[in-house]
């Protein structure tokens, strides 16, 4: 033997006894020198444990006390602001039933949802992305049946975006060295956000954050309105990118995504996207512009502008020529990078 187990992952009641035993084995296998010179001491190089799946939970007492607990399929719940649930009644008959309250996913309780239905109604991408965006991995989870059209809604989107972009007719080839400030933007925030799915992926292991980093990417890339070769071609590389960061999560939609945007490639064959460091490279920055302190707005400045620059920007703007007004300042605070603060 040569080394452990790079990663283990389960849920948390299963790790418990699955730990206690490996660590047993593997400390006897060490004692008994079964690794040799390999340096074992833990069987697992890191651990992911999950949380646990909550939902609702409802019942009803019989004659005797005893609670008969109802799944959350057969009952019609009234929901706060929050989506709790706070009252309910049996679809069957019309009458109340109580709510008791958030619990773990269990057959005593009767309070699991069957994926299936699921899966017909909505998808099984759909499943997994509900699941995989709705809290970190290592912390509970608690069903929603909003959150699941929730993620419904947002690949439907991702799909319309995809055809509505290949509606527009065949690429034709642009520099992206001529881009606009906004292309420009779209590009820098892309392969941001390349390098932080990369990183929530295999690092982290935080898969909601990186989903929810391709949500804003896309976000941003819908609200592109150009229509020249330009945009589309920076469109293009956004919405591959994109299908390919989200492929690991909703395989079956990105396949056929990346399939319509690559004829005769397959996502599943494909590199995970790199960040281009070029693309990283702002010309321009945005620095806080205060006055007394109070935030007033911002200031865009060149990303190599000096202190002399910046002065000279911030003193000819619009809001330092409403609040001077004519008068020199008595201070500038200028901190590089970040802010500019006037004081008058």
């Amino acid at each position: 033997c040569r080394g452990g187990i790079e990663q283990y992952i389960g849920g948390t009641e299963h790790a418990i006894l699955h730990l206690l035993y490996s660590r047993f084995w593997t400390n006897l296998m060490r004692d008994l020198g079964l690794f040799g010179e390999a340096p074992l001491d833990e069987p697992f190089a890191n651990l992911l444990t999950q949380g646990m799946v909550v939902a609702p939970t409802f019942y009803r007492e019989d004659a005797h006390g005893k609670k008969q607990w109802i799944n959350p399929a057969e009952v019609d719940a009234v929901h706060d602001e929050r989506g709790r649930a706070i009252g309910a009644s049996l679809r069957a008959d019309g009458l109340p039933v109580v709510v008791g309250g958030i619990e773990k996913m269990s057959k005593s309780k009767n309070n699991g949802v069957d994926p299936q239905s699921l899966i017909d109604q909505f998808g099984a991408d759909t499943a997994r992305l509900f699941t995989m965006f709705a809290s970190p991995p290592d912390q509970s989870l608690e069903w929603s049946d909003a959150g699941v059209e929730g993620a419904f809604r947002f690949l439907k989107r991702l799909w319309r975006m995809v055809w509505e972009h290949l509606a527009a007719g065949p690429l034709l080839p642009a520099a992206t060295a001529d881009l606009s400030g906004e292309l420009k933007a779209l590009r820098r925030q892309l392969h941001q956000t390349i390098g932080k799915v990369a990183d929530d992926y295999g690092r982290r292991k935080q898969f909601n954050t990186a989903i929810a980093a391709v949500m804003e990417l896309l976000n941003a890339c819908g609200r592109i309105s150009d229509g020249s070769a330009a945009a589309r071609a920076v469109r293009q590389e956004t919405l591959e990118a994109a299908t390919l960061m989200l492929n690991p999560i909703v395989p079956h939609v990105c396949e056929a995504l990346y399939a319509a945007l690559r004829p005769g490639q397959s996502a599943a064959g494909q590199a995970f996207p790199q960040p281009d460091a070029s693309a990283l490279v702002q010309d321009e920055i945005e620095l806080v512009l205060q006055v007394n302190g109070r935030l007033r707005g911002s200031l865009r400045v060149a990303a190599d502008a000096d202190r002399a620059a910046i002065e000279a920007a911030a003193l000819a703007c619009d809001v330092a020529c409403k609040h001077l007004a004519g008068a020199p300042p008595r201070k500038l605070v200028i901190v590089p990078g970040r802010l500019v603060n006037i004081v008058v």
